[in-house]
């Protein structure tokens, strides 16, 4: 066989490797054939020249290229394709290439022979009304991929005999992140083997680059939230990446794409990943006078949902489609947590509620009625979409409206259906204003479309308009799976009412920043332009609400970052062009994507009218194809085709203009300027550095120090009311080598703070220099580094970033926490805390523990010395008495000697004078040292002595 090959087309075996489009050309036409190799030889020649026939009726593809560039998930890709016509005649070249419905074409370029064509944007001309009745007489059929969020672009030319043309497609668009991961998907269609094919993806991502993976190529009935099997790249797949930059590669060989599919590569290229991420105010990059804000959380417990299922079981959905709906109800139903609510409604020309006038909670018996119920419906009837949207509106309004439901729990609708409107109310309309009317922006409507006759423009614009999302699936794919997908993008709310600013005087044209919900996988982009140029700095403030908090995130973000963000210089990105300025590019993106979403909610023409030509003049000033602007062809008699997809998918870039509430939350009023700055009060009470403790008692005028001389892992109670009040704090030392020619075998610090609270509902934080561990039934860690404020109904905990934690109880018990953070620490210097008591009211008397001994008792101070009767001293003889070097404490009815010290506390901004107990103040405290050693941090000990648990 490989000695026919040779002889076939003329080359020596002692030739080395035929050229590579050779090779595709044969094979190509090997595979074709159905015959054995022995009927191939034999009519070699014939089949041959039919073969070379057939070739000269349509141009050969000799090279498919793709490069992209994703900088900080703003992706710039550029499609290179060449084809040569081999024929004795002028034949048409079409170059087709599928592309992400999101995307925005930024430039085309053919080249035939020895000219080269430019593609130029330009406005769209209107369309007479006459125009636009004749356009809407029948819907468009659509084209295959729109429904998976796929276009296709498609380009002719002629191309004369012994000529190639190349074409050159270049589209930008913002990757969205879903499941948590980014996904890049570049088409790879070529519909034949190809000699030289390639794909290469750049990515940087200065926060740093996670969970890099490339799955098996994809073909076209996987597209959507399916998941491709398998785990094995594609062959000859390169995959390289440092920390913040990766380089993927894709070049088989004929051979190799043989191996793919028999008549050329059908499928998607695929490269997933996330990056770095924490609770803060998130990633914000700024360069060359715009901004674009990256915020997506991580470890925050979900928020309970309220949720209805409306599902369509009109006869057009007989069948798979409803067989593929049940299933994922199923895996749905089972999914969800006990603390939601939940129940379903059938719709076709009847509408079937399986629980009446109510939501009921997630229990195993009312999960197992409600997969009773889906296994019963049957496909009969018409289809009534105002009606089933009306009902369940209805209860889910009543619901919210009749039951003491969590306040910061997330009310949703998810809608499913495969058809147009035809029974009831038709006219689509109608039908949106009638939703919005029910809806009355309480709660959220999440669509999903299935097949060809579904009304997508409808579903688009019934979530637009309701907070939601929409997603359309193709009928012959696995609807099941997609749904599944769909529902594990919303099924898990993490916030609710999240808003972010800016100062005015620093920012403008800020795209939208409140948004209902935050779902967990998912990301809230926010970008603007910079107008205060004499400032360093823009600060930044989010503010949510979580479960029974509210939470407040705030930072400093430096303006300048040329060394970070400038991505000139960097390996694989020397020859980008509009890559330099992709935050200004990101910016203009998501300001289109809202003005065109603006424009398909509102009814009002001029509105409308205003709204194009606003995103027209964007659009022409970024060279972006839109629907309202077109790609022309310099040259006359070149033909140009677009995807002609009028309506965008409504996404969390969306809704822009109008500040939505739900369940009568009110969007937190925007920031001020110098609001960031702590006011933290003092206290001298306190534990900090070796540990050093100091009480103060004002009403004496004086103070009193001690130490405690604990071993490394001690954890030592320092407040203990936890009968009365319900509050205990403790604090675990951790050790460190003691300076050299010192007294000490080692120092002790607070390594960990530990406040637990068990009234009017159990909470506890856990303090370290890093982060703070909240817990009251749900979990929420935030950084030491970044500026928070979280708030529920009894507790409030304030980050100043780096420096403090301050901790409100019930207002009226108030603890800081000092955070000492060495730079370069010396051998004997370890990250750790101070402990600092600023308002102790809510205490009662009988709190206890190093500290807490002290807040309601007073100590004497006597002017003799322990062998002579003892006089007490008066407020005006203190002074008098510090040059005394013995004096004597009366506590309690115990005398204790002490010596007069200086100390400075709070890092050193402020010096106390205090009396000095010595042997870990022994006889000044109750007890002796051991007796303040708890087990374990949450040891609540309820009396002196005594340990417990909370």
């Amino acid at each position: 066989m490989i000695l026919w090959l040779c002889l076939c087309w003329g080359f020596s075996p002692s030739a080395g490797q035929p050229d590579s489009e050779l090779m595709a050309r044969y094979l190509e036409e090997q595979l074709l054939a159905d015959s054995s190799i022995v009927e191939q030889v034999a009519r070699r020649v014939p089949r041959q020249a039919k073969f070379l026939q057939r070739l000269e009726t349509r141009p050969r593809m000799s090279e498919f290229h793709v490069r992209s560039t994703i900088i900080s998930r703003y992706a710039f890709t550029t499609v290179s394709c060449t084809m040569v016509n081999s024929g004795s005649e002028a034949r048409e070249a079409v170059f087709e290439m599928q592309i992400p419905a999101a995307a925005f074409i930024s430039n085309f370029t053919m080249s035939i022979g020895n000219k080269t064509y430019y593609g130029e944007v330009t406005g769209k001309e209107r369309k007479n009304n006459t125009d636009d009745k004749e356009r809407h007489k029948k819907p468009p059929s659509p084209t295959e991929g729109r429904e998976n969020g796929y276009e296709t672009f498609k380009a002719s030319v002629f191309v004369p005999r012994k000529m190639q043309a190349r074409f050159i497609l270049h589209y930008e668009e913002l990757l969205q992140r879903r499941l948590g991961k980014y996904e890049y998907t570049v088409s790879v269609r070529p519909q034949q083997l190809v000699g030289r094919l390639r794909v290469e993806v750049n990515i940087l991502e200065n926060s740093g680059i996670v969970n890099l993976e490339v799955p098996p190529l994809r073909n076209g009935k996987q597209k959507g939230n399916g998941k491709a099997e398998g785990v094995s790249p594609p062959p000859s797949t390169v995959i390289g990446h440092t920390k913040t930059l990766a380089k993927v590669t894709f070049n088989p060989s004929v051979v190799e794409q043989t191996r793919i599919a028999r008549n050329g590569i059908l499928g998607d290229f695929i490269i997933r990943y996330d990056v770095n991420r924490e609770l803060s105010v998130g990633d914000v990059q700024i360069l060359n006078g715009y901004f674009v804000h990256y915020f997506a959380p991580t470890d925050l417990p979900p928020l309970p949902k309220n949720v209805v299922f409306v599902l369509d079981s009109s006869a057009s959905m007989v069948g798979t489609k409803l067989k593929q709906t049940k299933e994922a109800l199923f895996t749905i139903l089972q999914d969800l947590r006990p603390e939601d609510h939940f129940n379903i409604i059938g719709f076709s020309n009847r509408i079937k509620v399986w629980q009446q006038d109510r939501l009921v909670p997630v229990t195993p018996n009312n999960i197992r009625d409600a997969k009773k119920y889906i296994h019963n419906m049957s496909p009969t009837g018409g289809t009534n979409i105002n009606g089933a949207l009306q009902t369940g509106a209805k209860l889910l309004n009543d619901y919210i409206a009749q039951n003491d439901i969590d306040a910061r729990s997330v009310s949703l609708i998810i809608f499913l259906t495969d058809g147009r409107p035809t029974v009831g109310e038709t006219q689509s309309s109608k039908i949106l204003s009638n939703t919005k009317d029910a809806i009355r922006d309480k709660f959220c409507l999440f669509t999903i479309g299935i097949g060809n006759d579904v009304d997508h423009k409808l579903l688009e614009r019934m979530a637009l308009e309701n907070c939601g999302m929409t997603r359309l699936f193709q009928e012959d794919e696995d609807a099941a799976s997609h749904l599944k997908g769909f529902y594990d993008e919303i099924g898990t709310p993490l916030l609710s009412d999240i808003r972010v600013d800016y100062p005015e005087d620093d920012v403008e044209q800020v795209t939208q920043n409140f948004f209902p919900n935050y779902f967990n996988g998912s990301e809230i982009i926010i970008a603007g332009k910079l107008i205060n140029h004499t400032s360093d700095r823009l600060h930044v403030e989010v503010t949510a609400s979580n479960s029974k908090k509210y939470i407040l995130l705030k930072t400093d973000v430096a303006i300048d970052l040329q060394g970070r963000n400038d991505i000139r210089g960097v390996p694989g990105l020397e020859d980008g062009k509009g890559d330099n300025n992709y935050i200004e590019r990101a910016w203009s993106y998501l300001t289109i994507k809202e003005l065109l979403n603006s424009r398909l909610k509102t009814d009002d023409s001029q509105e409308k009218d205003n709204l194009m030509e606003k995103a027209k003049s964007m659009a022409l000033a970024y060279n972006f194809v839109t629907p309202f602007t077109v790609l022309k062809m310099k040259e006359a008699g070149l033909h140009s085709e677009l995807p002609q997809e009028e309506f965008i998918s409504p996404s969390t870039d969306g809704i822009g203009e109008k500040v939505q509430s739900l369940q009568g939350h009110k969007a937190p009023p925007g920031i001020r300027r110098g609001q960031d700055k702590q006011r933290i009060k003092i206290s001298k009470t306190s534990a900090d550095g070796d540990p050093h403790f100091v009480i103060d008692f004002p009403s004496s005028k004086f103070s009193v120090c001690f130490n405690i001389d604990g071993e490394p892992g001690d954890i030592l109670r320092l407040v203990s009311d936890h009968k009365e009040s319900g509050v205990t704090v403790n604090g675990q030392l951790i050790g460190a080598p003691a300076p050299p020619n010192g007294h000490k075998k080692h120092r002790t610090y607070f390594s960990t703070i530990t406040i637990l609270s068990n009234k009017p509902e159990r909470s506890y934080l856990e303090i370290t220099p890093r982060r703070v561990i909240l817990d009251d039934g749900e979990r929420l860690v935030l950084s030491c580094g970044r500026s928070a404020v979280v708030r529920s109904r009894s507790l409030e905990v304030s980050i100043s970033a780096y420096s403090n934690i301050t901790v409100t109880i019930r207002d009226s018990i108030s603890f800081v926490i000092l955070i000492h953070h060495y730079k370069k620490p010396a051998p004997y210097q370890r990250n750790h805390l101070g402990f600092y008591i600023s308002n102790s009211k809510g205490l009662s008397s009988d709190s206890h523990g190093l500290l807490g001994q002290f807040l309601n008792h007073e100590v004497k101070l006597l002017q003799e010395s322990l062998n002579t009767s003892g006089q007490e001293v008066g407020q005006n003889q203190t002074e008098v008495l510090k040059t005394n070097p013995t004096n004597t404490l009366k506590v309690k009815g115990r005398l204790i000697p002490v010596v007069w010290k200086q100390r400075r506390i709070y890092n050193g901004q402020q010096e106390v004078d205090c009396w000095f107990a010595k042997n870990n103040a022994d006889k000044l405290i109750d007890g002796s040292y051991k007796d303040y050693l708890a087990s374990h941090p949450f040891d609540t000990g309820s009396s002196f002595g005594t340990i417990n648990s909370l």
